[in-house]
């Protein structure tokens, strides 16, 4: 079984995704509301994949996905993002996010990415 993190600041999104991946054969290990806390969960849980906001305080997703694949160069981040950010998901794909998806989320969409990026 695959284990997966989600960070976000959004309780509401973290419970959408939390129910779609378990739902899918996916165990969420952890859960973090900002990326700074994000990326001191990772380095203590090392999951398989990482789903990241980029809007966040304290740290956002951008500056978080650097953090992580500087610890982690292999790591596997998926961006979740909202409408009208495509700038910044230009900058996360450079920075070695493996994919991205926009909210609202689609349980297809997301699945379909974890299975392409295993």
């Amino acid at each position: 079984m695959s284990t997966v993190m989600i960070v976000d600041d959004s309780k509401t999104s973290r419970s959408m995704l939390r129910n779609i991946l378990t739902e899918h054969g996916y165990e969420v290990v952890a859960e973090a509301e900002n990326g700074q806390e994000g990326y001191e969960k990772y380095c203590e849980f090392n999951p398989d994949f990482v789903t990241l906001d980029i809007t966040m305080p304290v740290m956002d997703g951008i500056e978080t996905l650097v953090k992580i694949k500087e610890y982690d160069a292999n790591a596997k981040v998926i961006m979740v993002t909202a409408a009208g950010q495509k700038g910044k998901m230009l900058d996360a794909i450079k920075l070695g996010a493996s994919e991205f998806v926009t909210k609202p989320f689609e349980t297809n969409q997301i699945i379909n990415i974890m299975e392409s990026i295993k």
